[in-house]
């Protein structure tokens, strides 16, 4: 590539490791609202591709990979060792955190308020650890 001559790139999907695809379906379609993108049937390789989104995402998807050799299966729930994995951007967290509570949703971080703006920890249905995050608005470089 010449030097000077700008990339574009961006992420498409990230995959999730899963158990099950209709359980995963279900979290994060009816308990964080996500919209179910595609499901369809692979079957040269007999699995199915799905891919969900947040509500009003124009960004990357989450592709729910199910699980399918031991060393796959070992890492469900804990693909980052421990560390929050994904982070879901939303515009009005106090709506969000609320609504997951009643959904049932497990926060192991409660609310706090940071520097950068509010946010929680809170487990998928395997234990993958979220931040839920609403970012500060940014301020004018005057006030910095």
């Amino acid at each position: 590539m010449p030097r000077g001559e700008l990339m574009k790139q961006s992420l498409l999907h990230v995959a999730l490791v899963v158990r099950d695809y209709d359980q995963a379906i279900a979290f994060y379609c009816d308990k964080l609202h996500f919209t179910l993108i595609e499901d369809s049937y692979q079957p040269e390789q007999d699995k199915r591709w799905v891919v969900v989104a947040p509500p009003g995402s124009v960004g990357t998807n989450l592709l729910l990979a199910r699980a399918t050799t031991p060393e796959q299966q070992a890492i469900i729930g804990n693909q980052t060792g421990g560390r929050v994995f994904l982070f879901l951007a939303t515009d009005d967290f106090w709506r969000d955190y609320n609504a997951m509570i009643v959904a049932g949703i497990k926060f192991i971080r409660p609310p706090q308020e940071a520097p950068y703006g509010t946010v929680a920890v809170f487990e998928d249905l395997y234990g993958n650890l979220w931040d839920l995050i609403q970012m500060n608005e940014p301020q004018p470089s005057s006030l910095r």
